[in-house]
């Protein structure tokens, strides 16, 4: 068996899942970063060396979802009487949320790539991908300002390829099933066995045209959507750390060339710099990778994150769209099977509407108003998030970071002061 490599406390669901992977694929060695859970078929936070593979599993539906962050030349202490404002714009003016669309529609040379791609069924994405160029997404996605250690404003977001990369990565999935692009999947259970192409393959080929376009495609979302807060915030940048985290990258490792599929695992090669964000309460760090023989065990990689510790049903509970009524004084709520309201009026109160709205329906164990008076009281401006982001769905990052050792080195660390995300109950299928 491959050498299998595994940093801080994991659970052993998600090592097993790595082994499953490595074994599956003949890989030389895996690792799994102490940011690590599980995940589908290849766990978050792992990482699989393949000398004659690759996987459309192990990268993931949100292809080259990652990081960009950016100094400006703000200094927080000017920016703090304007906070709110500004963060205000910022959500009102970029869109979050699931299929969202841009308001402002972006002109990009990638978009031109789409039209052209090599891989005709992207082709057929053009439309979709100009619409959301731009976008955020929701779940883990953000778009946060932060103080740094070096007392200029920060910003930092982190998001994939949308729409886009979802199409491209279910399309492969359906090719591997033996269906047409586009056709509709079955994705499995979280634990099974890697969806593998050769890489001499056509299906091999063609998925790592397929990726490297989508990977473009979340760069340029990226800058598109730092560009913005910029503008929001009228300032320049002085110094930008962009990388990405879902991807499979031609790499050589122990004399070996080899593709190495990250999922959740961010490159860290001697010298390279990557931006990884915390919670929303707790400071980001930009870092960098050192050399050494424990760097070179790891594949050059570490965290993404501070990586999830419960599910975002066990933080937040179950919640689905129903009717209900919009008086605070009623509790009428639609139950399961039932019909929207006749004449659209409560049949409790008779209020004249009703309105279809996220209705928890088991509670979680995350208390969100506490959790939100908590992140006020740390002068964070939060717009938006929700039980299931909370810091207590995850570790912290300074411990997993810590766990990693001399593998990295930090050079900045980066305190919130406002988070910008989509609101509960919008978890966005274009996950990673």
């Amino acid at each position: 068996m491959a050498p299998i490599t595994v940093y801080g406390d994991v659970d052993a669901r998600a090592v097993e899942q790595l082994v499953r992977c490595a074994e599956a694929g003949d890989a030389v060695r895996g690792v799994l970063c102490a940011d690590g859970h599980v995940g589908y078929s290849q766990p978050i936070g792992g990482a699989l060396a393949y000398p004659d593979h690759i996987s459309p599993s192990g990268v993931g539906y949100d292809i080259a979802c990652g990081n960009k962050a950016c100094r400006t030349n703000l200094l927080a202490a000017d920016l703090a009487p304007d906070l709110g404002g500004v963060m205000d714009a910022i959500f009102d003016q970029i869109s979050f949320g699931v299929g969202r669309k841009n308001a402002e529609p972006v002109e990009h040379p990638v978009l031109d790539a789409i039209r052209d791609a090599d891989f005709a069924p992207q082709r057929g994405l053009h439309e979709m991908a100009a619409q959301q160029l731009g976008t955020v997404g929701s779940g883990n996605h953000y778009v946060d300002l932060f103080e740094g250690d070096d007392g200029h404003v920060w910003v930092g977001v982190h998001f994939g390829s949308r729409g886009f990369g979802h199409r491209t990565a279910t399309g492969f999935l359906a090719l591997a099933q033996g269906k047409a692009f586009g056709d509709p999947t079955t994705e499995g259970e979280m634990d099974s066995p890697p969806i593998l192409f050769g890489v001499d393959s056509e299906l091999g080929q063609s998925y790592i045209a397929a990726m490297h376009l989508a990977g473009d495609y979340a760069y340029a979302g990226r800058d598109t959507v730092v560009a913005k807060v910029l503008d929001i915030l009228g300032a320049e940048s002085t110094y930008e750390v962009h990388n990405h985290h879902n991807f499979a990258w031609r790499e050589r490792h122990a004399g070996v060339d080899v593709w190495v599929v990250r999922k959740g695992c961010t490159p860290a090669f001697p010298g390279q710099e990557g931006f990884v964000g915390a919670t929303m309460g707790e400071p980001s760090v930009i870092l960098r990778g050192v050399d050494s023989e424990a760097s070179r065990d790891l594949l050059y990689s570490t965290v993404h994150g501070a990586g999830r510790v419960m599910s975002r049903r066990q933080a937040a509970g179950r919640s689905r769209r129903r009717w209900a009524c919009p008086r605070r004084r009623c509790d009428w709520v639609q139950g399961p099977g039932e019909h929207p309201p006749a004449q659209g009026r409560c049949p409790k109160c008779g209020n004249h509407r009703v309105v279809k709205r996220m209705v928890q329906l088991t509670p979680g164990v995350i208390n969100w108003p506490r959790v939100q008076a908590a992140i006020s009281g740390l002068g964070v401006e939060l717009r938006g998030g929700g039980a299931d982001e909370a810091p207590e769905a995850y570790k912290r990052l300074d411990a997993v970071l810590a766990a990693h050792g001399d593998t990295i080195e930090v050079l900045h660390t980066l305190r919130p002061i406002g988070v910008a995300m989509a609101g509960a109950g919008t978890f966005d299928p274009y996950k990673d």
